[in-house]
């Protein structure tokens, strides 16, 4: 089976390593053009583009996947099917059906809950406890397509969206071999999804990374679980961004809730007790961070950035 994959982050990674371990001949690969990186803001190629060019896969790294130069070059290639995860570009009805077999896309969610670009920050923001792959046929509609597998995975009580899209992405590459193997033998089924029971997952703007700590701790800590790494949950304290790491919920000092009389976002202990963390106020009690990262610095330990600073207690996050 020839097959053309698209792909551009980390996450994609492990699907196109299982493609060429298990013999698949992948005859090409369209991944995001190189992008500026680092504080040098040199081009960096995509993880995907690292791997295909070690593999000696031909690579091809348009802006928009259209027209007819780009729409000739994978034409030659003569696939029998795309393989699409976390590409980066809607893809429209003339690339989705060139191949012969089509196109499939591997999704981080249980579909049709959680269509769009970010399922595994959403995931993890509303508190879900179940998460999972589905492999599915493309259409033009946004995740829309027939459910062709799917695996469930459940989500850590404390875990980060950074540490379960790198479960979900070995799941998923997994997911994708077992309905190619299905596939091939003719006994793979397609299960149209209910468009009625679905919920979607924008992309997460800086904006909606921000912490609302007039919500629930546990909403907070989720929230913050969510945002892990990229964008990142940030407050603003004296008007400076701080972002936020490794929320814990517990009981602080304030009374039976934890929280006592301290309006939301105002900082528990000013200490800086290297085992207890910044503890902040929030709606219903006391969220516990373990790390925290002021602007242009890197992370490091919440109770040493407390340390080296002067707040007064009762000192609020907006």
């Amino acid at each position: 089976m020839r097959i053309l994959f698209w792909g551009t982050p980390t996450f994609a990674v492990p699907t196109l390593r299982a493609l060429t371990e298990e013999g698949y001949d992948v005859v090409g690969v369209v991944t995001q053009p190189d992008r500026p990186a680092g504080r040098g803001r040199v081009l960096r190629a995509s993880p995907v583009k690292e791997l295909a060019l070690a593999e000696g896969i031909p690579v091809f790294t348009p802006d928009r996947p259209r027209g007819e130069a780009f729409m000739d070059q994978i034409r030659a290639l003569e696939p029998d099917l795309s393989v699409v995860v976390a590409y980066g570009h809607i893809l429209v009805r003339e690339v989705l059906d060139l191949p012969r077999l089509g196109s499939i896309n591997v999704h981080a969610s249980l579909l049709p809950a959680l269509r769009g670009a970010a399922p595994i920050h959403w995931a993890i923001a509303r508190g879900d406890v179940m998460s999972g792959v589905t492999v599915m046929r493309m259409v033009e509609g946004m995740d829309a397509g027939p459910v062709l597998y799917r695996v469930e995975e459940p989500i850590g009580p404390e875990e980060t969206s950074t540490e379960l899209a790198a479960r979900l992405s070995e799941l998923g590459a997994q997911a994708l071999i077992e309905a190619l193997t299905l596939l091939a033998a003719g006994a793979l089924t397609e299960q149209e999804q209910d468009h009625e029971l679905a919920t979607f997952a924008p992309k997460v703007s800086r904006a909606a990374a921000r912490i609302d700590w007039t919500r629930a701790a546990r909403e907070v800590a989720d929230h913050v679980r969510a945002m892990d790494e990229v964008p990142g949950a940030w407050t603003t304290l004296d008007g400076d961004p701080l972002k936020l790491f490794r929320p814990r919920l517990g009981v602080g000092d304030g009374g039976a809730d934890g929280s006592g009389d301290h309006e939301p976002g105002a900082v528990i202990d000013v200490a800086g007790d290297p085992g207890r963390g910044l503890g902040v106020a929030t709606g219903d009690g006391v969220v516990w961070f373990d790390e925290v990262q002021p602007p242009g610095r890197r992370r490091m330990a919440a109770g040493a950035w407390l340390r080296g600073r002067s707040i007064a207690g009762g000192t609020r996050f907006e």
